[in-house]
């Protein structure tokens, strides 16, 4: 199957500034998705390509064996733009430049790097093997259960859980759920063919990491990470 890697980040950080290019463990964060890609794109042939709108990490990106000449459009760099359309104007881009129709697009996201090839190589077992799935994405198990232990406010102005209980006692008896961990998402062609607009699909399958993984959102994200970077706390290799 041919294969599509996808790399997005823009410019502009609020959250944590610069943190696309910020140093983690000496290394800037963007490194570790390309490093990631290129490994994987030895052993299956992938074309890397990489969407951002910002010229500082074009340029980090090309000192670790990523160059691009695609320049993400204004309208596509902005806090309100989803990464679909992001992603699907990056695929039009990539199938004119290379004259080739991708069967499969693996999006790399910068900001949650903890995964590994057996990751990416489990996972494209999974949707390989599945032809009705539109995509996959990789999760982990939640702390917390809608089932168990997740609140909301209802109608009445009073509290309860967000799903129906159904007698359940233990957080253990309740449905597995997980949380998304952003770290890597596999997409048919149809995806995109059908138009969809949201990584959750009514064929979505799930890769559900046997290790840590997040994304960082806040500072202090960071700063656990590259703890766990630094300190050889991971339990496993990236």
């Amino acid at each position: 199957m041919k294969t599509l890697i996808t790399i997005c980040g823009r410019g502009g950080s609020k959250g944590i500034p610069g943190k696309n290019i910020k140093p983690i463990n000496s290394k800037p964060l963007i490194a570790y998705s390309i490093e990631c890609a290129i490994d994987f794109s030895k052993k299956h042939d992938c074309i890397i390509e990489l969407s951002t709108d910002d010229n500082e990490i074009k340029n980090v990106a090309e000192q670790f064996g990523l160059k691009t000449e695609y320049i993400r459009p204004a309208e596509l760099a902005n806090d309100t733009c989803g990464k679909i359309d992001v992603l699907s104007h990056l695929l039009s881009h990539a199938e004119k430049k290379h004259n080739a129709s991708f069967d499969l697009i693996l999006d790399l996201d910068i900001t949650s790097p903890l995964r590994n090839a057996e990751d990416l190589e489990s996972a494209l077992a999974s949707i390989t093997k599945d032809e009705n799935a539109y995509n996959l994405f990789s999760v982990n198990p939640a702390a917390r259960n809608p089932y168990f232990n997740m609140v909301e406010q209802k109608p009445d102005g009073y509290y309860g859980l967000v799903k129906s209980a159904d007698g359940f006692l233990t957080r253990q008896a309740a449905p597995a759920v997980y949380d998304l961990n952003a770290s890597f998402y596999f997409y048919r062609r149809i995806f995109f063919n059908d138009g969809l607009r949201s990584a959750i699909t009514p064929r979505s399958l799930i890769y559900v990491m046997p290790h840590i993984c997040f994304d960082l959102d806040h500072p202090i994200d960071f700063e656990f990470m590259e703890f766990l970077l630094t300190n050889n706390k991971l339990g496993f290799k990236l």
